[in-house]
């Protein structure tokens, strides 16, 4: 007599019932490119309060109190209407600002862009076009290292 063993190891026909994905699908995966690591206030959003964090953030929808992104970037897109003050490394102002600007780096006020506040920079660029009211403060360290420098000092003049 023959003794026949049947193997228990998984067999190389494909399980018609399991569902197969085409190469081509998007989808995740562990070797797709990761997203910039930045955050979008639609158009059809509408945000009241103060936003803290640690990444950079688009505006294309209306924003309302506070925005402190001390080492990213903030960007006021076409559509963005802001009304808070600004802290970040870089602003980009692509829309509408009611605000003070606060940027480390660099201030961008594009052609379209309107901001109305207080500007405290270390460099800044408005294009023709573009509307700036307010006061301009250009500090040749840090921006918000300036101003918190400054702050340090008053509490020690009596």
């Amino acid at each position: 007599m023959l003794d026949q063993r049947v193997d228990a190891a998984p067999s190389k026909v494909p399980d018609p019932t399991r569902q197969m994905r085409p190469s081509n699908a998007s989808g995740p995966s562990s070797s797709a490119p990761l997203l910039s690591d930045r955050s979008t206030i639609g158009k059809s959003l509408l945000i009241k309060g103060e936003i803290t964090g640690s990444e950079s953030l688009y505006i294309e929808g209306k924003v309302e109190g506070s925005i402190d992104l001390p080492g990213d970037r903030v960007t006021v897109g076409r559509n963005g209407r802001v009304s808070a003050n600004i802290a970040a490394r870089d602003i980009v102002v692509l829309g509408e600002v009611l605000g003070g600007c606060k940027a480390s780096d660099y201030l961008e006020i594009r052609s379209e862009a309107s901001l109305y506040g207080d500007v405290v920079v270390s460099r800044i660029s408005v294009e023709d076009g573009a509307l700036l009211t307010g006061s301009v403060d250009i500090r040749r360290e840090s921006a918000l290292e300036a101003v918190d420098h400054e702050q340090v000092e008053f509490s020690h003049v009596n």
